[in-house]
């Protein structure tokens, strides 16, 4: 998990990473994390108080390296949106690498 920005951040600081509904870890502006899973499905939300990500659901094989990128809210429209529904909050996609 990498927290990049490529603009103006809205909604910064350090992201909580939940794996499973269970929290693994946090990750701050510029930073890369890395966490182990085992091999199969999961899904992936990160979470900064109320706001949060929509839920990513992903597979992993045994030995793959799975990378996902996150952001806090660029765009006004989105950020203000977020007020409303929450998991408009912070952005998180998968990297195409990954």
């Amino acid at each position: 998990m990498t927290h990049v920005t490529s603009g103006v951040e809205l909604r910064r600081g350090e992201f909580e990473i939940a794996v499973d509904g269970k929290i693994v870890g946090s990750v701050k502006h510029g930073e890369t994390v890395e966490t182990p899973l085992e091999p199969g499905r999961h899904t992936l939300r990160i979470r900064k108080g109320r706001y949060s990500s929509r839920d990513c659901s992903f597979d992993a094989a045994d030995g793959e390296i799975v990378s996902f990128r996150c952001s806090g809210a660029i765009f006004w429209p989105r950020y203000v949106a977020s007020l409303v529904k929450a998991d408009l909050g912070i952005l998180l996609k998968r990297d195409k690498a990954g």
